[in-house]
C-alpha cells in the first residue's frame, strides 16, 4: 500500500548531552511525533558521568538510534570544561561570560548534527539551548539560533535543493528552569537519570554549587519539589 510521504514520521537529529534540558528536549522531539536521532558528543569534557547518562536513557525516552562523536576539544582548552582551570563556585555574575563557556561549543555540535540530519534526510534539528535561566553563553541565545538555520540552508546540498529547508527546534529557550522540567514531568522524564553538574566527584555525584547545580536546584526548589539526584553534600 502506497503512503503518503507526508504521512510518515519525519526524523529528527536531537542534540543530547544527558542532561535536564536536553533529556527533556528530546521528550518533546518524541511528543511532537518526530522520530529522535539522539546525538551526543565525548569531548574531552571532565563530567563525562554525562554520557553514561545519555547512553542508558536515550532509548528510554525514545531515541530511535544514539551516536556518540568522538572529538578532543582539551586540545583548544580555554574552558574550566575542558582545561585544568577551577569550575567556579559563587554564582552566576550578571553580563558576564563564565570560564565554563566551552569556544564555538553549539557551532560545533550543530555543524555534526546537519551533516548527520543531510545523511538522513531529515530536515529537522533539536538542541536545548535556553536563553533564561543559562549561563549567559552566546551560542544558547537565539540570534545565534537564526543564523545557523541560515547558513545550514546555503551550505548545503539538501539546504539549497529542497524545498523544506533547516529547521533549528529551541523549545526551551524562552523557558525557565522550573517551567522545563515541569514539561518534562508532563512527558514523563525520569530526571533521577539526568547529569547537569560541570565538577561532579569522582563517583559522580553532582557538587550542587556550580552554574549548573545552581540553575538546576533553583528549578526544582521553585515547583516545591525535591530533586532526585544525589549531591556531595
Amino acid at each position: 500500500m502506497f503512503v503518503k510521504e507526508e504521512t510518515l514520521p519525519k526524523k529528527a537529529v536531537v542534540l543530547y548531552s544527558g542532561g535536564l534540558d536536553s533529556t527533556t528536549c528530546l521528550a518533546i522531539a518524541k511528543a511532537e511525533g518526530y522520530l529522535p536521532y539522539a546525538l551526543s558528543f565525548s569531548y574531552g569534557q571532565r563530567h563525562q558521568v554525562e554520557l553514561e547518562k545519555a547512553r542508558l536513557y536515550a532509548p528510554r525516552v525514545g531515541a530511535v538510534a544514539h551516536q556518540v562523536v568522538q572529538i578532543d576539544l582539551r586540545q583548544f582548552g580555554g574552558s574550566a570544561l575542558t582545561a585544568n582551570l577551577a569550575v567556579p563556585k559563587t554564582g552566576i555574575k550578571e553580563h558576564e561570560i563564565p570560564i565554563t563557556y566551552v569556544p564555538a561549543r553549539n557551532t560545533i555540535f550543530l555543524s555534526f548534527a546537519l551533516g548527520w540530519a543531510e545523511v538522513l534526510g531529515a530536515f529537522d534539528i533539536f538542541i536545548g539551548v535556553n536563553a533564561l535561566d543559562y549561563s549567559g553563553y552566546p551560542d544558547c541565545r537565539p540570534a545565534f539560533i537564526d543564523a545557523f538555520t541560515r547558513m545550514a540552508n546555503l551550505a548545503t546540498k539538501a539546504g539549497v535543493e529542497s524545498q523544506h529547508g533547516y529547521r533549528i527546534h529551541t523549545p526551551l529557550i524562552d523557558l525557565s528552569k522550573a517551567q522545563i522540567i515541569q514539561a518534562g514531568l508532563k512527558l514523563n522524564v525520569d530526571y533521577r537519570l539526568t547529569h547537569s553538574c560541570y565538577d561532579p566527584t569522582p563517583t559522580g555525584l553532582a557538587c550542587g554549587s556550580c552554574d549548573s547545580c545552581r540553575l538546576r536546584r533553583k528549578g526544582f526548589a521553585e515547583l516545591g519539589i525535591n530533586d532526585p539526584i544525589a549531591y556531595q553534600e
